[in-house]
């Protein structure tokens, strides 16, 4: 079976790189007109975001040199160490709502320092899997669309990443301990 799942990952790009052409010329669908169509859309769309992309990039920016993170690591620290959870991972639960690449590289740094079969690697990477880049894509696809009134998107987002990330610290501690 596990030859089959192999087999089969290997070729499924290659076997969708060469079905997509192949069914569009059977359908007389102008495969090349289609292609540069997309890509005049999506450079629409890029030229639509960068704005909104460079506004979240200054504020985490101004964020993490201000020295915010670190004065709210202390303040979470004694609560963290109450609880027998590591302080280690916090940072990361503010890092992930607001960036994916931010936050992998976190991720990463821990899994490096601590391994990945520490604690603080396991969580680390449960909630990298279980939570969302929530000002990230509401940036992105909002600001695609136009949409400037959120309503209730940012609070229901970022209620689901903090429980998300809660959940992969019990999970692990209770799963891993």
């Amino acid at each position: 079976m596990f030859e089959i799942i192999n087999l089969l990952s290997i070729w499924a790009i290659p076997a969708i790189i060469v079905f997509v052409p192949l069914y569009a010329a059977f359908r007389k669908i102008p495969v090349y007109e289609s292609f540069i169509d997309g890509a005049k859309g999506g450079f629409d769309t890029a030229v639509q975001i960068i704005p909104h992309l460079v506004g979240m990039m200054v504020a985490i920016s101004m964020f993490r040199a201000s020295g915010a993170m670190d004065i709210m690591m202390q303040g979470i620290r004694p609560l963290f160490d109450w609880l027998g959870m590591p302080e280690e991972v916090f940072p990361l639960g503010i890092l992930r709502p607001l960036t994916g690449a931010g936050s992998l590289a976190y991720t990463t740094e821990l899994i490096k320092t601590y391994g990945p079969d520490s604690m603080i690697g396991r969580i680390a990477s449960t909630i990298q899997g279980s939570t969302d880049t929530t000002l990230y894509v509401l940036t992105v696809y909002f600001g695609a669309i136009g949409i400037r009134r959120s309503r209730y998107a940012l609070k229901v987002g970022l209620f689901s990443d903090a429980v998300g990330f809660i959940a992969a610290i019990i999970i692990c501690l209770y799963v891993f301990s």
